[in-house]
């Protein structure tokens, strides 16, 4: 039905939930609702879309993996060159390999084939190409899906937040 945010007691994103798991910490007590989107499943119950746990939880710095995948939603399946949204994109290294450019967030961007080859061997300065966005590493994986969440138009509510959304 419905995504819900989890934030820890700092009011700091922690996960996206399911509503139901979301109307059970909440009817333990564990947390309690921030926002909610008009419905309801109990005549008393609104069905939340941000909640709030009522003690705060520390959670381990995890690294977001470096995979094609998470590159393409990065940036937005589109040709950093040119705009171009399409099913052959490339993955392209801003530094070449050839000149030690390494396999890092900021030195990979998605490219469409054409540009790909343009560019070639070169640096987009040299290649006398601009990047539409400076690659960088992502906030966090929770942030890859808030974004998708929140840029799909489905819950605006969640923008505040998140920062960078």
């Amino acid at each position: 039905m419905s995504k819900v945010l989890v934030l820890n007691a700092s009011y700091e994103p922690l996960n996206v939930t399911n509503w139901r798991r979301a109307v059970v910490l909440m009817l333990k007590g564990k947390a309690e609702q921030i926002e909610h989107n008009g419905k309801y499943v109990y005549p008393e119950l609104p069905l939340p879309t941000v909640i709030r746990l009522r003690h705060y939880v520390r959670v381990p710095y995890k690294e977001i993996p470096l995979t094609r995948r998470n590159i393409l939603y990065r940036d937005s399946h589109s040709c950093q060159y040119c705009g171009y949204t399409g099913d052959d994109l490339t993955l392209d290294h801003v530094i070449p390999r050839s000149r030690h450019g390494g396999d890092s967030w900021e030195n990979i961007v998605t490219a469409c084939v054409r540009c790909n080859v343009k560019k070639g061997n070169r640096t987009p300065k040299e290649a006398n190409m601009i990047l539409r966005h400076q690659p960088r590493r992502p906030y966090s994986s929770l942030h890859f899906e808030v974004a998708k969440q929140v840029k799909g138009g489905v819950h605006q509510e969640w923008r505040k937040y998140v920062i960078g959304v």
